[in-house]
């Protein structure tokens, strides 16, 4: 009885250089901006813009190190590191979505805080810097929509993480305006609210992805069941055992199974088919 192991690899540098340029020019715009936010959060006593300067300052390190993860990614592999350091890359997504969980349950116990002690703020300096970011998100998510953010897990929780910015930018403008025009004071903490319940959610999907990752769980665009089906089918193959599929990184699936071979049929050939 004839046996053959298969180990399949399969990777697309395509998009890598376009990543990396998103990656750093959303991360100086980003910083950049951030200290405008604090700022005028400080002289506005408004915790939306606050609580959104918060998600910037995540934002700048989510983006920092997802350039670094790529980056540490495309170093060559070793006889130590087999697979290289393609693993950071989720790793740093991982970190990212757990920052913007705790995040978000920071910005819910200070609104909450603001909600039963509403304090005075300052409306119209609000509205100038919540516009201002409302346009450095919309030009940094334009930025990562040009790399592969449906692909790469790493360059989608950075998005996400500017996504989420833009929404606490649109519930900034619209607490400043219920504040300039009807005197509502409290629509500055439940601004901030809605804001974190966004953030969690999109903070617990990136948690989750890497999470099945870094478990070497299947991909989520391959049956197991139909590539087991498929190797079956091929003439010679008598039985397949051990059947792994997983991702070294999201836009890296492996594979290795070990073929049973019916007698007499050339595994190299065998090999090459499968």
């Amino acid at each position: 009885m004839g046996h053959s192991h298969i180990h399949g690899q399969d990777h697309d540098h395509h998009h890598g250089s376009n990543n990396k340029k998103a990656l750093k020019w959303s991360f100086l715009l980003i910083s950049t901006f951030m200290v405008v936010e604090v700022i005028g959060g400080l002289m506005t006593n408004s915790l939306a813009l606050l609580s959104d300067a918060g998600h910037m300052l995540s934002d700048a390190a989510a983006l920092g190190l997802s350039f670094l993860a790529l980056t540490f990614g495309q170093k060559k592999a070793t006889a130590s590191k087999t697979f290289g350091y393609k693993r950071f890359e989720i790793l740093a997504a991982f970190m990212n979505g757990i920052t913007l969980v705790l995040i978000s349950l920071y910005i819910f116990w200070e609104a909450y805080q603001r909600i039963l002690n509403p304090p005075d703020v300052i409306s119209k300096g609000m509205l100038i810097v919540s516009v201002l970011g409302l346009l450095v998100n919309i030009a940094a998510a334009y930025i990562l929509m040009r790399g592969d953010k449906d692909e790469n897990l790493n360059v989608r929780s950075a998005f996400l993480h500017v996504l989420g910015d833009m929404l606490g930018s649109v519930g900034a403008i619209v607490a400043a305006l219920l504040i300039m025009f009807f005197g509502w004071g409290i629509a500055d903490p439940i601004a901030s609210i809605i804001v974190a319940i966004l953030i969690i959610i999109s903070g617990w999907r990136v948690t989750k992805d890497s999470f099945h990752i870094l478990m070497e769980g299947s991909p989520g665009n391959v049956d197991v069941e139909k590539v087991k089906g498929a190797l079956m089918k091929i003439s010679g193959v008598k039985d397949v055992h051990d059947l792994h599929i997983w991702s070294i990184t999201s836009d890296f699936p492996a594979l290795s199974c070990h073929l049973v071979s019916e007698s007499g049929v050339p595994y190299q050939d065998l090999l090459k088919t499968a």
